[in-house]
Order: C-alpha cells, then structure tokens, then sequence
C-alpha cells in the first residue's frame, strides 16, 4: 500500500491525537518508523519490515511526559508503538484462534481490548508478568510481548494497510484483563479447533 506524502501529512494528526491521549492515561507509547514508498523512514533499517522505534534508547524513553510525546509527532507520522512489559503485555495470535478467543470471552460477558493487523494477526493486551502456559508457549504461532518489546497500536500503518482496534479500550472501560483470564480463553478456544479438526477431515474424506 502506497503513502503519498499529502496522506501521510494528514493522518500525522491522527497519529498524534492518538498517541498524546494514550500517554495521558499511562500508557507507554513510542514513536515509531513509518511505510513511505519501498521503504521504512525515520531510520535507518533497510531490512526491517515493520515498525521500529526510532530512538536506540528506547527503552530509556519509556514513561515519557505527554508533553515531550506531543513533541515527538510533531513534523513526522511516526508509527505509535506500546513498549510491553511495562504496565502491559500483549499476547499475538493469528485470527482464527484470536476470534475464538474472543468468542470464549463474550459469552462470559467480558470484553478486552484486541488489536488486529491487515495480515490477520490480533493482539491482547494483559497485564504484565505472567508468563504463557506451555500449550501456548509451545503453539509456533502465539507471541508474547514482554519486557523488552514493543507492539503497534492503532491507527499504525503498516504495508498493506492500517492497524486497528477489534475491540477499542473505551468498550473495557480502560480495563486491562489479567494475562491468566485470556489465556484461559486462548486454551478453551485452542481445545475447540482441536475437536472440530478431526470432525471436519471425518466429514472431508466421506
């Protein structure tokens, strides 16, 4: 997806908002590389594919005032990224198994922020310091983001598209569920796909 310079002007406004609202309620946000044209600007990382924060001292930056992050979206979009591991983590699924989680949690009538991303990965946002049970942990396709890491929040773009809430913080109330009760919900849902995978190949080979 092409960023022409005029688009990239007027969604830096966007970005902005977002990223000093974030800030104002705690939330650790960084400011990150953005797509322009075959490459990644606002550093120099010619084989990096996603965003990156664009200070090396990260992580020193880590629960800056909103003022200066209001300061930093100032001439350029810059992606907006929550280091984890701070006040929250995140857990990254792909779709599937993020929808039947997110299934498991509306029918206990417990809606938690999720972020999705155009290539169809979602990402829950926890609280910190629970690492993932061995059933997930060992699944190729779940990441948890913890310390040292970073995610993309919405309205990041990424190459074929924009980051996105599946479920904003405003429907929680700001509420950030603990690490244990999604991961329960990624377990129950990881259990359904693997009794209805052998029902549906039942049906296939008939």
């Amino acid at each position: 997806m092409e960023w022409s310079d005029s688009w990239r002007g007027a969604f830096r406004v966007e970005l902005r908002a977002q990223a000093i609202g974030l800030a104002w309620r705690g939330w650790p946000v960084l400011p990150g590389t953005y797509p322009a044209g075959s490459h990644w600007a606002g550093r120099e990382l010619p084989e990096h594919t996603g965003p990156h924060p664009v200070h090396d001292d990260w992580q020193a930056r880590v629960g800056t005032e909103p003022e200066q992050v209001a300061s930093w979206w100032s001439g350029r979009p810059y992606s907006v990224l929550l280091a984890t591991g701070v006040t929250f983590d995140a857990i990254e699924v792909p779709g599937d198994l993020g929808r039947g989680a997110a299934r498991e949690l509306r029918t206990v009538g417990l809606p938690v922020p999720i972020i999705a991303t155009p290539d169809d990965r979602w990402t829950f946002l926890v609280t910190t310091g629970r690492p993932l049970a061995r059933t997930l942990a060992d699944h190729p396709d779940v990441v948890l983001h913890a310390d040292g890491d970073y995610v993309p929040l919405p309205p990041t773009p990424v190459r074929h598209g924009v980051v996105h809430w599946r479920v904003n913080p405003e429907v929680c109330g700001w509420q950030i569920p603990a690490s244990s009760t999604v991961q329960d919900a990624l377990l129950d849902a990881l259990a359904r796909e693997t009794v209805a995978r052998p029902v549906a190949d039942l049906v296939t080979a008939d």
